[in-house]
């Protein structure tokens, strides 16, 4: 059973999306919570920002799918507007590429087990070095790249419940890295799988955080599209667009 302090948690519905108003502290309790559930099929949180309401709102299948999560968590100024927009002040901004390096470190030194899916070849193999070396604590039991085809799903999954992690990381972009989770949870026998979008990327060095107080202006965004100016469309098209659908919504 989940602590009753967190039975109570608080949402709000973006865009169709039931997003959990929880707090740093709470939302790393409820992750190891989760996987110190009995075995089933794999529990999912999804992490959420203006990109994958775009998403969703396009497509009703992916919203679904994001709702059927255990927890949606709120990611970046977009999500955070649109909520106070509806009389909701949430309580972080749990951006995935912070969120789970401050559970791994919270949680070190207990003998919890994780396994990294998603990114191209030479991208998670860094990934992994670098885990390995922030994250002692840990037992890193496998790694694998997100570019495999749907015949080698079987053979995936088996590399996976073989390892026997407690958390799954699954980094393949949206919406297909939740609908992978959705899709094989009831196969996989992992206790949490969560999808972390870009963080193997960080991890790999492919992408720089922006500065601290460019990150609190919530302007990270300016510094994703330098450096993958092919993603424009998601930000110079995908803004505009979330902002007018937001102000719609409201009505």
């Amino acid at each position: 059973m989940i602590a009753e302090t967190l039975l109570n948690i608080s949402f709000v519905s973006i865009l169709g999306v039931k997003i959990a108003n929880i707090s740093r502290c709470d939302a790393i309790k409820l992750m190891e919570q989760l996987i110190q559930q009995e075995p089933g099929s794999t529990r999912t949180i999804f992490i959420v920002n203006a990109h994958t309401l775009n998403l969703a709102v396009e497509n009703p299948e992916y919203r679904d799918v994001l709702n059927c999560a255990n927890k949606v968590f709120p990611d970046g100024t977009g999500v955070r507007c649109a909520a106070r927009l509806r009389g909701t002040i949430l309580k972080n901004n749990l951006v995935g590429t912070d969120l789970i390096p401050e559970f791994l470190s919270a949680t070190s030194n207990r003998d919890y087990r994780y396994f990294l899916l998603g990114a191209d070849a030479a991208t998670i193999a860094r990934a992994a070095q670098v885990a390995t070396e922030r994250f002692p604590g840990w037992q890193l039991v496998g790694y694998h790249h997100g570019y495999f085809t749907t015949e080698e799903t079987d053979s995936i999954i088996e590399q996976i419940n073989s390892a026997q992690p407690h958390l799954l990381l699954v980094g393949m972009g949206n919406p297909k890295q939740e609908c992978w989770l959705h899709a094989h949870q009831h196969r996989l026998q992992v206790p949490l799988g969560i999808g972390v979008g870009g963080l193997f990327d960080h991890w790999g060095s492919n992408l720089k955080r922006a500065p601290l107080w460019v990150r609190k202006l919530g302007c990270e965004w300016i510094q994703l599209l330098l450096q993958q100016p092919h993603k424009w469309g998601r930000y110079i098209i995908g803004n505009p667009k979330y902002i007018i659908r937001i102000i719609f919504s409201l009505n």
